[in-house]
């Protein structure tokens, strides 16, 4: 039975087509706030680190009304790294808004989560948004959905979508070009003509799919999903079962929220069709059935792909430790990290032999690093290791495989040759090359995930800051062969004390320095990058001898060039195997994981011997 006042419907887009800022619009637009209240910018980027970064990291529900009809709207990340959020929201909608920018046109990450809303037998409204960039072409970016329909193996039923040209900035969506620009009202109107009406057994026994999970310091456990079934009611007898049927908890329903705009309001009943957020078990987590007593088996979850990289996480372990952080120890961390993996179901959590580190294995350079900045802004110190890829064998062959990435490269043409040159020493196969917007050469490549590793600075640097790259999990495929790592050594701290400028400015001519003079060093510690390729040993605290002898000629005055500094995600790139990066709230630091040079010497001499 359908349930006609109510829609569910999620945004889905690549990274920086618009999904954030449309949702804000519609918000204004269907009277969810006041004429005078007073919102933020991408009101549904709420974490600090997506406002900072301009991105969506975690999936978020809100609500609007729209002529009687409620519809739940799901704003959903467009990077491919955090695609575990969006494979378990497309379970909770009946329609989705594919976003596409006018200039850009279909993007890898585009096409990873067409794919899977295709999969689900969606039909999607396609929006082709920021119609008025003067550089944009709105027609051909259309035709190129279409295209991309085709090549996903869309139904004839999906591939007849309805589109709309929209600027979100400005506020008007138009069936075509020509048409007056107004408002919004040709979007909503479509969605709630096009986007079906959730079913379900509304008479039947209580069920829902758990999708996201959040801790919350008053309700606990805060379980977020679509009714299948039946109906909610605060107070009711709950029980939870795993996805193959084994039972979890029992519990009692002592929170129903339902969302209206952006807040979740508290309400005594939800029926089928609806989304909701529970509270009242302490153990259910993501993929779980939450459901009456009487219901029978649980609802089939999604498989969720695999991890493709690794990161050992362990305990700080260096002279500075515990100086500027105030959760150190390794259960402080363990808890923390299972505390992610629960509510995470990209990222999977596996202690080491050593019970002080643990391996976080996830999609991405990105997810990963994200992880650590929100870790080190909650107070945390941590050593991180180099990232690994993660092999599978093949069933059939035995052979390895390695995960590889669709790499989509918008460069000038000047930078094209050593763009190519880069990629192919990544052991990278060229797909295509085209003319792409504002002058600019598409390129595409497959490329091993370790290839790709570190390689976004280098990027950068060799377009000068112009290129664009964006990359989406392909597959697995044989193994392609050795990698070469970085070229050059590094720049290794013998003793321990605050940098001396002196010492740096003689130190210059080694190589680029990473600190500058003040900078808190201990011995084993990474200060600067060899000008060669071999590590080498330098005493960065070393002042001026004085004397009671005047010089023939002027002292020269130490003038130091700018260090270099990296961010968490270089830094981490940076870093080779037998290296790790020092992560506090306040700094990030490079070093060797062997801090005592004879232990280091010793170690080298064992792997060069065997």
């Amino acid at each position: 039975m359908a349930t006609p006042a109510l829609r569910n419907v999620a945004i889905i887009a690549h990274v920086d087509h618009g999904k954030t800022t449309l949702v804000d619009q519609l918000l204004r637009q269907s009277g969810t706030f006041r004429e005078k209240e007073q919102v933020a910018e991408r009101a549904m980027d709420s974490n600090d680190l997506e406002r900072e970064r301009g991105i969506t990291i975690l999936a978020k529900c809100t609500a609007v009304e729209w002529n009687g009809v409620r519809v739940n709207i799901v704003d959903t990340p467009g990077h491919a790294d955090f695609g575990g959020e969006v494979e378990r929201i497309l379970s909770m909608v009946d329609g989705v808004l594919l976003l596409v920018d006018a200039a850009e046109g279909p993007m890898p990450q585009t096409k990873f989560v067409t794919m899977k809303a295709l999969a689900r037998g969606l039909k999607p409204i396609v929006v082709i948004n920021k119609a008025d960039r003067p550089d944009g072409d709105p027609h051909d970016a259309h035709s190129k959905v279409f295209d991309l329909f085709a090549a996903l193996g869309a139904s004839d039923e999906q591939l007849d979508f309805p589109a709309l040209f929209a600027s979100a900035k400005q506020g008007w969506a138009v069936s075509d070009l020509d048409d007056p620009r107004q408002d919004m009202t040709p979007l909503f109107d479509l969605i709630l003509h096009h986007v079906p009406p959730p079913k379900g057994d509304r008479d039947g026994a209580f069920a829902m799919l758990v999708t996201l999970l959040e801790a919350d310091p008053y309700l606990g456990r805060v379980l977020t999903g679509r009714i299948l079934s039946g109906t909610a009611r605060v107070n009711m007898n709950i029980k939870a079962r795993h996805q193959f049927g084994d039972s979890v908890e029992d519990g009692r329903l002592t929170k129903l929220l339902a969302f209206r705009g952006l807040k979740r309001v508290p309400v005594e009943e939800a029926s089928a069709g609806d989304i909701v957020a529970i509270a009242g078990l302490a153990e259910a987590t993501v993929a779980d059935t939450i459901c009456a007593s009487d219901f029978e088996g649980a609802i089939p979850a999604q498989p969720i792909d695999p991890p493709t990289l690794a990161m050992t996480f362990s305990v700080n372990d260096s002279p500075l430790a515990g100086r500027e952080g105030d959760k150190v120890t390794s259960r402080m961390i363990r808890t923390r990290l299972l505390r992610e993996a629960e509510g995470n179901v990209a990222i999977r959590v596996t202690e080491t032999a050593d019970k002080d580190a643990f391996e976080v294995a996830g999609r991405g350079e990105l997810q990963l690093g994200v992880l650590i900045e929100t870790l080190r802004r909650e107070g945390f110190e941590l050593s991180i290791s180099r990232p690994r890829v993660l092999y599978r064998d093949d069933p059939d062959t035995g052979q390895r495989m390695e995960p590889i990435e669709e790499v989509q490269i918008d460069v000038d043409e000047d930078y094209a040759g050593v763009v190519v040159e880069g990629m192919s020493e990544r052991k990278a196969e060229m797909t295509g090359m085209a003319p792409s917007s504002g002058g600019k050469v598409r390129i595409g490549f497959l490329a091993p995930s370790r290839g790709l590793i570190g390689y976004h600075g280098e990027f950068m640097t060799s377009t000068r800051g112009t290129g664009i790259m964006n990359r989406v999990f392909h597959g697995y495929a044989p193994y392609k062969g050795a990698v070469q790592g970085r070229r050059a050594g590094v720049l290794i701290s013998t003793g321990n004390g605050n940098a001396v400028p002196y010492a740096l400015w003689n130190l210059e001519e080694r190589g680029v320095m990473f600190v500058t003079p003040g900078t808190a060093i201990y011995q084993g510690m990474i200060i600067g990058e060899h000008s060669r390729g071999n590590d080498l040993e330098v005493n960065p605290l070393k002042a001026k001898q004085l004397t009671n002898m005047r010089a023939s000629g002027k002292d020269e005055a130490v003038r130091l060039t700018t260090p270099r500094t990296m961010s968490l995600e270089q830094a981490v790139a940076y870093i080779a195997d037998d290296e790790l990066v020092e992560v506090t709230p306040k700094s990030i630091r490079l070093r060797k994981a062997e801090l005592d040079p004879h232990e280091r010497k010793k170690q080298s001499r064992l792997k060069d011997a065997g």
